[in-house]
């Protein structure tokens, strides 16, 4: 018998609106079936018999832009359906500005336990030009009533690299984050994706973005701040105090397998990595909710390997790549190994291999190197 996964990941695709670097599974939740799938959401939790998990994450679009009364339907359900004790993580996405204080009584009677708040910037400027609608005052209100509530694991994403952002701003943002002494920051670069207003207005040559090398002293500055802050770097994108670590998406990097329920969500269970169905329609008719398998071979699960453990600090471990692949790591990669600790990339440390810093900045340059030929 094949060992279950102990994440499940829970897509909610609704948003009260949409941002202008945003390219997730996700609608304006106006006039949109939401009842229905929380309804079908509900059938395919129950239809994998899903009950014995550590982790959960309910993720989107936004999952606050749901009522009190769809919310709590959804709430309710995972509280009887699953083995709540077994439960050591419990995240919850969420806008400052959909937080009321019913809602958040009603994620504080739940098994919720971590709150993941879409600050991107404290900046009430930047916020209205990437399309954000709550403002700085609102992420120290909400904040404020989460402590209150007693909710100690908060964590905040925040975006650099925005357009017309200084280094100034950036600067004022990390004060402001650390002013609110949180255990756990995403701290990402704008990306530019397909179908987003930032990309055409990109295109239209109307979107002023800080050069590369901007970036690049953005991203060394706030290392150096948050790492002066006992903030550990403990994957490319994530810092957390001790302890804070997000554990459901450590499941992700450590390539293990997980759930993944609703429009467009994504999973890997039994070998097989899967994505269902992501048009909401498309989900609410079909039966079967996938719209694609792969059983990965052994060469795609080795790329995935390290692909996904690079991104930790501490990296791939050698004894549990040999134990998971019944090989000899440097079997495989010993040259690329060598070439890439000669150029300052990787650290070849502790019978285990890891990024630099310079590494982190170059990472999708490190992934490449990892490719095997067919």
């Amino acid at each position: 018998m094949n060992k279950q996964p102990t994440a499940l990941y829970i897509h909610i695709p609704f948003c009260s609106h949409i941002c202008h670097y945003c390219d997730f599974s996700k609608v304006l939740i106006e006039g949109q079936p939401v009842d229905d799938y929380i309804n079908t959401i509900i059938d395919e939790l129950k239809s994998q018999k899903i009950e014995k998990v550590k982790t959960v994450y309910i993720g989107g679009g936004t999952p606050t832009a749901l009522s009190i009364k769809q919310l709590e339907k959804l709430l309710n359900f995972l509280d009887n359906q699953l083995d709540t004790e077994m439960i050591e993580e419990f995240t919850i996405e969420a806008n400052p500005s959909d937080l009321s204080d019913e809602m958040i009584i009603l994620l504080k009677e739940s098994s919720v336990n971590r709150i993941s708040l879409g600050v991107q910037t404290f900046n009430n400027e930047l916020l209205n030009k990437i399309g954000r609608t709550h403002t700085e005052e609102e992420v120290y209100k909400v904040i404020k009533k989460l402590k209150e509530a007693e909710f100690d694991n908060i964590t905040i994403d925040l975006i650099y690299g925005l357009p017309l952002q200084t280094m100034e701003m950036v600067k004022e943002d990390i004060d402001k984050l650390l002013a609110l002494d949180l255990p756990h920051v995403a701290l990402y670069s704008l990306i530019l994706e397909d179908h987003t207003l930032f990309m055409n207005q990109q295109r239209r040559g109307l979107l002023k973005l800080p050069s590369d090398d901007k970036n690049a002293d953005m991203y060394e500055y706030i290392l150096d701040r948050l790492n002066q802050a006992n903030y550990d770097h403990y994957e490319i994108s994530n810092f957390s105090k001790k302890g804070y670590e997000s554990k459901h998406n450590l499941t992700y990097w450590d390539n293990a397998e997980y759930y993944g329920i609703g429009a467009g969500a994504s999973g890997y269970v039994d070998g097989v990595r899967y994505k269902n169905y992501g048009p909401i329609h498309h989900y609410l008719q079909e039966n079967n909710k996938r719209v694609y398998e792969e059983r990965l071979d052994q060469k795609q699960q080795i790329e995935e390997e390290m692909f996904l453990g690079l991104r930790k600090k501490k990296g791939v471990s050698f004894p549990n790549f040999q134990k998971k692949f019944g090989v000899n790591i440097t079997e495989i990669y010993g040259e690329v190994i060598e070439e890439l600790v000669q150029q300052g990339l990787i650290e070849n440390i502790n019978n285990s291999i890891h990024l630099t810093e310079k590494g982190f900045m170059l990472g999708n340059e490190v992934f490449q190197a990892f490719l095997l030929d067919d």
